[in-house]
């Protein structure tokens, strides 16, 4: 059975075959990223458990989860007190970009089956950024996979070092663990605020948030703080909305039957030497 007839498997280019040293300069890319991504398992791990979790649940939320915000979201949320069902809408909300970043990772990826839903699972910011920074098609499959993997093999194990170390530390708050979550989040969020929009954006929800806090649950003022979003984009870009169709900017439908008549005199589209509209 070739290639092309497997399920799940999209059909090789024998002209987009990577050269050895392509290969192992993504590959290095893919492990760094990997290394530098799962030291923050440890955080997560140790918080997980300081949070009231179990090791083994610390773990399913990393193997199941697999998203680093929405994580720590959970553990944050639980950590101050606040209700599941706010940790969970928290987390739901933070894991949409990655339904966004699907619709890009599919252009390249084209799988079915199992790999579809393996790939699924490995759609996260790191895998998605080293996978588009490739100029080839199998550059950036390779660079996905290889990222995906690497970040989810060592972000389950740093967590499971982290569950273990929170255990044997005893109370967090003794050693300033309490607010590892925040301070991860603002080291995730920090290389983002490259754009004026970006600034106003994140400085109009923590003001938000801010005026919320004392007076809604845990978990509910990060909930608040989306409206600024939603306020800056509309204010910032009111030219994004569809504008109406205006049918005379327009040709004639190829099948009107006044579509081929001459213009009459005075026409105003007569002057452009052309019947049936404007160009």
């Amino acid at each position: 059975m070739s290639r092309a007839e497997q399920p799940g498997l999209p059909e090789s280019d024998p002209q987009d075959t990577l050269a050895p040293e392509r290969r192992r300069e993504i590959l290095r890319q893919a492990i760094s990223v990997g290394a530098a991504t799962g030291a923050y398992g440890v955080s997560f791990g140790a918080l997980a458990t300081a949070a009231g979790l179990s090791v083994l649940q610390a773990q399913a939320l990393s193997a199941l989860l697999f998203t680093g915000g929405s994580q720590f979201a959970i553990v944050g949320i639980l950590a101050a007190g606040g209700a599941g069902s706010a940790a969970i809408a928290t987390s739901s909300l933070l894991g949409v970009r990655n339904g966004l970043y699907a619709l890009e990772d599919a252009q390249f990826l084209k799988v079915r089956g199992l790999r579809r839903v393996a790939a699924a699972q490995l759609t996260i910011d790191e895998s998605t950024a080293v996978g588009l920074a490739q100029p080839e098609e199998s550059g950036k499959r390779l660079g996905f996979w290889a990222t995906g993997l690497a970040v989810f093999v060592l972000w389950n194990l740093t967590t499971f070092i982290g569950a273990l170390a929170g255990n044997a530390l005893g109370d967090p708050k003794k050693y300033g663990l309490d607010a590892a979550a925040a301070a991860a989040f603002c080291a995730l969020v920090w290389p983002r605020l490259r754009s004026a929009d970006a600034l106003v954006t994140a400085a109009f929800a923590a003001a938000l948030a801010l005026a919320a806090a004392p007076h809604t649950p845990a978990g509910v003022p990060v909930l608040i703080a989306v409206i600024a979003a939603v306020v800056v984009g509309v204010r910032r870009h009111p030219g994004l909305h569809e504008k109406p169709i205006d049918i005379t900017d327009h040709p004639a439908h190829p099948h009107d039957p006044d579509a081929d008549r001459p213009s009459a005199a005075g026409d105003p589209a007569e002057g452009d030497g052309h019947s049936g509209g404007r160009p």
